[in-house]
């Protein structure tokens, strides 16, 4: 979902741009977000972007691979042309008055805000995402639109709604930024970038995210991927395997036989495994009971879903929380 604003409307001039890098972020986003304006400077063989690294406080922000980016506090900076925010984890702890508080002072003066990653968790935290539309990364969407009532949550790889931009993650970052360069700078330009990174396909705003890449599968297997698709959007109501073959107006026996052909499983195995991954992640990444974790992945009744737990990873809930201290 796109609402274009002056940044992405083609200009000759160069953005000055400012990226806050706050504890636990991502290298990978970290990386998705800088390396395309590097690139987009050396095949153009100008400044196109020219960036500056901030950090919270002015102490080293230390990304979750252990490196560490030495930076000034957010405070200092007193104007930019685009802002990109890059968080992970600990996003609450990552808040802090004195975060918020320069990212309103900076929404002021910005063209451009943009959150990667938990980056969006933050920029709603300072209330700048009241009344837009936003994502986040899938795997905190739900708690993020029960968080944010006053934001319209979507499961959009990116999105820019007004002068804020949002990513998903590393992968829609690269494909946000090369968007950025492409409408900026032109298409020719992005595809270059696009090519030095052999990255390929370029991904639209719009695109679901999805738990399984089902890139590869689509152009052979489209029925699986768009059985896929269907899955990831039931995971809390999950839906029958008749209902998603009737959808795309095959028999559950014809939909069975693409998916072992596919995936060599079933769609039955397929969706089960799905549920079961959101529940671990909602189990080592939350503090929510056995009883909601159930429910939010399907589960009527909770011993049902200690077994299936069990019997899929092992271990119970419990022993998991344990184990990861």
């Amino acid at each position: 979902m796109k609402s274009e604003q002056d940044i992405f409307l083609p200009s000759p001039h160069g953005l000055s741009t400012a990226v806050l890098v706050l504890d636990h972020s991502n290298t990978l986003s970290f990386a998705a977000a800088v390396d395309p304006m590097r690139a987009a400077n050396r095949r153009a063989g100008q400044q196109l972007f020219d960036w500056s690294f901030y950090s919270a406080e002015g102490v080293p922000a230390r990304l979750t691979s252990g490196v560490e980016i030495n930076a000034p506090p957010i405070s200092t900076l007193d104007k930019c042309d685009l802002l990109i925010l890059i968080a992970g984890f600990d996003l609450e702890h990552q808040a802090s008055t004195a975060v918020l508080a320069s990212l309103r002072r900076l929404a002021k003066t910005s063209k451009a805000i943009a959150g990667i990653d938990g980056g969006s968790w933050i920029l709603a935290r300072a209330g700048l995402l009241d009344g837009q539309t936003a994502t986040t990364h899938w795997e905190d969407l739900e708690a993020f639109a029960e968080r944010f009532e006053h934001v319209k949550t979507v499961r959009d790889r990116y999105v820019i709604s007004g002068k804020f931009i949002t990513s998903g993650g590393a992968t829609p970052c690269i494909d946000m930024m090369l968007h950025l360069i492409g409408s900026r700078f032109g298409h020719d330009l992005s595809q270059r970038v696009a090519n030095a990174f052999i990255y390929d396909p370029v991904h639209a705003a719009e695109k679901p995210q999805g738990l399984i890449a089902t890139a590869k599968l689509a152009p052979k297997y489209p029925r699986v991927a768009r059985a896929i698709t269907l899955m990831e959007l039931h995971i809390e109501d999950p839906i029958t395997i008749t209902d998603i073959a009737n959808e795309q107006s095959i028999t559950p026996r014809h939909l069975e036989g693409q998916f072992r052909a596919a995936l060599n499983a079933t769609p039955k195995s397929v969706y089960l495994s799905l549920r079961l991954s959101e529940a671990r992640r909602l189990a080592g990444d939350t503090a929510q009971s056995v009883q909601e974790i159930a429910l939010r992945t399907g589960f009527n009744s909770q011993a049902s879903f200690a077994r299936a737990f069990k019997s899929a990873f092992g271990h119970s809930v419990r022993v998991l929380r344990q184990n990861n201290g």
